[in-house]
């Protein structure tokens, strides 16, 4: 059910470093990607798979892990991704402005998640990365902007979704044991009601 696949579609940022994601997957995954919605169906997105442990080992520390977890510098060694999706932006296809592309992007990389979900893997978004750097390593065209880099795998933590606080604190955080807790708004909270009529 569509319910139970979102609920636990969740960001996972410790994975089995050895336990490799098959790139036929990983094809699909981009697949799924590519039928997203996509204002005025200009479809400018694309896509790089990266599997290969000297790209992924040069590519791991131009990225930024965990923005509320200052004192946590990402993975370590073995709970690295097995593989990366990197999303770019092909500046000769986009026709509106930017920001339309972000909209696609989410809508991409949702249905990317929810389809490696299926199979056990997950990923982060990691929009923290040196974009110059990334550009030069990838040996990309001058056409392509990177605009997120999805790290993926199977994961080595768990993750548990909780309610908000009296606080309101929204801050993910690690327990002593490791798992990961993610803090989100009730649904009476996001949920905004229409007056009523007079």
């Amino acid at each position: 059910m569509i319910e139970e696949l979102v609920r636990r579609t969740r960001t996972v940022r410790r994975f089995v470093e050895q336990k490799p994601v098959e790139t036929t997957l990983l094809r699909a995954w981009v697949d799924l990607a590519r039928l997203g919605g996509s204002a005025r169906n200009a479809q400018p997105l694309k896509y790089m798979i990266v599997t290969e442990e000297t790209q992924r080992t040069r590519l791991f520390p131009l990225l930024g892990w965990a923005g509320y977890l200052s004192d946590w510098p990402g993975p370590g060694p073995g709970e690295r991704p097995a593989a990366y999706i990197v999303c770019l932006l092909d500046t000769g296809l986009a026709r509106g402005p930017e920001s339309e592309a972000h909209f696609d992007l989410g809508i991409a990389t949702q249905n990317l998640l929810l389809g490696a979900a299926t199979h056990g893997v997950f990923g982060c978004r990691i929009g923290a990365f040196s974009a110059d750097k990334v550009h030069r390593l990838l040996e990309l065209e001058q056409r392509f902007k990177v605009l997120l880099v999805l790290a993926l795998g199977y994961p080595a933590e768990t993750v548990v979704v909780e309610e908000v606080g009296p606080d309101g604190d929204i801050r993910y955080w690690h327990d002593a044991l490791g798992v990961h807790h993610v803090p989100k708004r009730s649904l009476t909270e996001v949920l905004v009601c229409p007056p009523m009529p007079k």
